[in-house]
């Protein structure tokens, strides 16, 4: 169930119109990399962006954007260890920065930019206002999806304590 929320959840925020780079789906595949299984955290993020891009239109820099999500997801496995709210937000903030480097890596590598010393520094200047939009949404979006996620979780019993409570 919960994979399901977080494909339409991703796929809804890709699909439909919303302010520049605000959108769950980072936080999701950090989250997806912490709370799901290894079999789907790490195909779940890739499958959502694909699938959009699909729909959307494939652009220039989608390796660099699908291995961005891919390398946030892999940092989700670590997150694991370690699931406070404030170690949650730094990785946030962490897979917002991943994001920019390797995106705008590939922006600069695609040749919007002269391949210069000079160009890759524009390239990196003029996408901070991007980086701050980016990074506010990865913060929130994850405070939405843990707060949904332990909120559901006290609320909806295991599938353990349910066959124990049947089994009595």
């Amino acid at each position: 169930m919960l994979i399901i929320a977080l494909f339409i959840l991703g796929l809804a925020s890709r699909l439909t119109p919303h302010l520049a780079n605000f959108s769950p789906i980072i936080a999701i595949a950090l989250f997806s990399g912490a709370y799901l299984n290894k079999k789907y955290s790490l195909w779940l993020p890739i499958v959502l962006y694909v699938i959009s891009d699909l729909i959307i239109g494939l652009h220039g820099v989608v390796l660099f954007t699908w291995g961005s999500v891919f390398l946030i997801t892999l940092l989700g496995k670590r997150l694991k260890r370690n699931q406070s709210l404030v170690t949650n937000l730094s990785y946030a903030a962490i897979s917002s920065v991943i994001f920019f480097i390797v995106t705008n890596l590939g922006v600069w590598l695609g040749g919007w930019y002269p391949r210069t010393i000079n160009g890759l520094i524009q390239c990196y200047t003029l996408a901070i206002p991007f980086f701050r939009t980016s990074l506010v949404s990865n913060v929130f979006y994850m405070l939405v999806l843990l707060g949904t996620y332990e909120f559901v979780s006290k609320k909806v019993p295991s599938r353990k304590a349910k066959l124990a409570l049947l089994s009595n």
